[in-house]
């Protein structure tokens, strides 16, 4: 019996793959006690190709591809056989080994499925666990009676609360079982990619040497100052505090004190105390990360750090990171959020085959008070989860750190957070260290009414020397820096990233030379872009923005040495943030500085949590999808789980309503020509994102009629400029100062988003 066939090589036998998908898989969840799950569900799950009409198949095509896609009765269907035998197996009293079993055999080639069709979601599996048919087609095939009288595993889900945490345990088997059957595969039909993912891989112990000798040498040659001392006692902390217990943990430390070095250093030493395998570093903003990736690999080597995410740099993309990234097999991970929350909420293949490198890894979640309120319920129960049953350890790192412990309501909407006593704090004194690493004073700017108009903010910013103003808006932003003298700089996401980084560099360059230097940014500044600036305005936003628009100001405490502090001036715009979790923002900030003036002021720790609250009760849901309820409750108890349902709606940004934009931005319009000539592929659509702009799906609509946008050849929902002249003036759509103009006599200026 053939389980597959390639050019050139004798057919790999059924029985061969089953035995070694087997192993792999039962290797894999052994690292939590499952192994005997991983090992039946690698056994049983290619038991559908003993079928008769398969052999047939596969010896007179050899394209197993494209049968494996086939369904109904045609003979070709194989992944439900093994579902259906293990439910056959385990009987009515072990119903829910079977129906467990069943989720994984079924879904490993077309993902996790829904257990009905009540969603509105297709491949539910509990139709097809009645079409015993297949099994009987099968065991024509006369499969080995041992594989077919295999014990049933022995060992349970350990949770303390299986209601919530049941689809998580499957989901981490199943990622057993589909990495294993990935990688035998592999190993058979190109053995030369199977071996370059064979590389020695650094230990923790030779990862924390290198880390040393970095941080010795970076420490050598450091100028002392007040900050700098600071940033070894937060290092020097985190390191004393890593042979605590594993669980959950806060990093509280203000902007510019060391969080991306000292999280390391404890996750490094945790992990070798404790023996973790890998560190994973999740970021909300892909500007964040390719900085915090640079500087890890500038640490520790190319090859060790993973960096995960749509807009990484071909350039920094080895071969062995490309075969990492669809398993996470590094020893150290920078992904986003969105990565990483998505794929444990995921049902596809693709999403899932990682996972299972989760466990017994060290979480660090960097800014986490950007975790999305609107799916809170569901991130924090992941959280639990992972620590509960994997024997992760995460760390909520952010110098204004969110309210996630005990319960917290809002209107009809509970938030169950974590129990207080389970999340440690790594720092003895966030107070006392926020007063030290005092920097900047947060200001109110007065006037004679609530707001103030741009006019009056431009005066005020004219007066500076050197100032960055960040305001809600690209529209706010625009209508700003028409006000400003010439040589004034502008900062939006109607810049490509491309773009972006040209003009920051710039910035860079005037702060350190002392120029007189004015910008207005939205907030795309305010994480993950080192800038020092004296003085910073802020038009009003919730109170962590606020906070990261003042880590761009006096960052370094150079101000100190001079015995002041940098000014952060917060002002009412004269529009308010848009509506949603900004303007909510809006108003909790508001709100907390009216009530809290002196705790505001100094960026006290406490501020953050009276901030969070108020921001917290005007949430109407914590879980606005109701993720839970299609994973857990009674329903998972009885293993009748909505995967795939659940997998379509978590997404923690909506981009239904929005499209891409490639513009002719230094060699954009190359990289159009080029995917329109040759198809997209891998480095390709990277190099490209780095000149793609973001516009609502509505503006691009009336700009591709009026002529200055037309779709890319090979890209569904992403559009080029033409090379029409905007309204009939001499310049193209692309601005070298604004960016992409979004505007037309139809639309007007319809770029009032972030």
């Amino acid at each position: 019996m053939w389980a597959h066939t390639a050019e050139g090589k004798a057919p790999q036998s059924l029985r061969e793959h089953l035995e070694s998908v087997a192993a792999l898989a039962k290797s894999f969840a052994d690292k939590w006690g499952n192994g005997d799950w991983g090992w039946l569900a690698g056994l049983w799950h290619d038991l559908g190709k003993y079928k008769p009409a398969f052999q047939n198949y596969i010896r007179e095509s050899g394209d197993y591809e494209k049968l494996e896609l086939a369904d109904g009765h045609t003979g070709k269907e194989h992944a439900i056989v093994g579902a259906l035998h293990a439910l056959q197996k385990a009987g009515e009293e072990g119903y829910l080994f079977g129906r467990v079993l069943a989720y994984l055999i079924a879904g490993h080639h077309t993902g996790l499925p829904d257990w009905n069709h009540e969603m509105g979601i297709g491949g539910a599996l509990e139709p097809k666990l009645r079409e015993f048919d297949h099994l009987d087609d099968a065991l024509r095939g006369k499969p080995p009676s041992d594989l077919l009288e295999a014990t049933l595993p022995e060992t349970l889900c350990q949770t303390t609360e299986p209601q919530k945490n049941l689809h998580l345990w499957i989901r981490m088997i199943f990622s057993c079982l589909v990495d294993a059957d990935f990688l035998d595969t592999e190993r058979y039909k190109n053995a030369t990619l199977y071996r370059a993912r064979a590389i020695e891989i650094p230990t923790m112990i030779q990862l924390r040497d290198r880390f040393d000798r970095f941080i010795t040498e970076k420490q050598s040659s450091a100028v002392e100052s007040p900050v700098n001392q600071l940033r070894s006692e937060v290092l020097g902390q985190c390191r004393a505090h890593a042979v605590w217990t594993p669980g959950i943990f806060s990093l509280t430390v203000p902007t510019g004190g060391g969080k991306t070095l000292s999280g390391m250093a404890f996750a490094l030493d945790h992990a070798i105390k404790y023996n973790k395998r890998r560190v994973v570093v999740a970021i909300p903003y892909t500007s964040i990360i390719e900085q915090t990736a640079k500087e890890y690999r500038n640490v520790f080597g190319a090859n060790v750090v993973l960096e995960h995410h749509s807009n990484v740099d071909p350039s920094c993309e080895t071969e062995q990171a490309k075969l990492a990234s669809e398993n996470w097999d590094a020893p150290i991970i920078v992904t986003t959020n969105v990565q990483l929350f998505e794929s444990l909420f995921a049902a596809r293949t693709s999403a899932c085959r990682k996972l299972h490198n989760l466990a017994d890894s060290v979480i660090i979640l960097d800014e986490a008070q950007m975790l999305p309120p609107e799916f809170l319920d569901p991130i924090v129960s992941s959280i639990k989860g992972l620590v509960e049953m994997f024997g992760c350890s995460v760390v909520l790192s952010t110098a204004t750190q969110p309210s996630l412990t005990g319960e917290f309501q809002s209107g009809k909407a509970v938030f169950q957070g974590f129990a207080k006593a389970a999340v440690r704090e790594l720092m003895s004194d966030p107070q006392g260290l926020a007063r030290r690493l005092s920097r900047v004073e947060i200001q109110r700017l007065e006037s004679s009414s609530d707001r103030v108009t741009w006019h009056e903010v431009a005066e005020h910013l004219c007066a500076e020397e050197q100032v960055l103003c960040i305001v809600n808006t690209r529209r706010d932003c625009r209508e700003l820096f028409e006000l400003m003298p010439q040589g004034t700089i502008h900062l939006s996401a109607l810049m490509c990233p491309e773009h972006r980084s040209v003009v920051i560099d710039n910035i860079k360059q005037k702060l350190k030379v002392g120029q007189s230097l004015r910008v207005i940014s939205t907030q795309l500044v305010e994480a993950g872009v080192n800038i020092d600036f004296p003085v910073v305005y802020r038009a009003m936003a919730g109170f962590d923005s606020i906070a990261q628009a003042a880590g761009r100001c006096n960052r370094e405490g150079q101000l100190n040495n001079q015995g002041t502090l940098g000014r952060t001036v917060v002002f009412m715009p004269p529009n308010d943030a848009p509506p949603g979790l900004l303007r909510w923002g809006q108003i909790a900030g508001e709100e907390t500085l009216k009530l809290h003036p002196d705790l505001a002021a100094r960026l006290d720790p406490e501020v953050f949590e009276y901030y969070f609250a108020a921001f917290y009760r005007q949430q109407h849901s914590f879980d606005t999808k109701g993720i839970m309820s299609l994973l857990g409750g009674r329903d998972a108890i009885h293993a009748q789980i909505q995967f795939r349902t659940a997998a379509a709606r978590f997404n923690l940004i909506d981009d239904s309503a929005q499209v891409s934009v490639v513009v002719h931005y230094d060699n954009g319009r190359t990289l159009v020509n080029e995917v329109e000539h040759t198809g997209p592929y891998r480095d390709l659509m990277h190099r490209i994102q780095r000149f793609t702009v973001t516009i609502p799906k509505r503006a691009a609509q009336v700009l591709t009629e009026e002529g200055f946008l037309r779709p890319v050849v090979n890209l569904d929902n992403v559009f080029t400029q033409t090379d029409l002249c905007t309204q009939g003036k001499d310049l193209n759509l692309y601005d070298p100062v604004f960016g992409l103009r979004v505007e037309s006599p139809r639309l007007g200026a319809v770029d009032n988003i972030i």
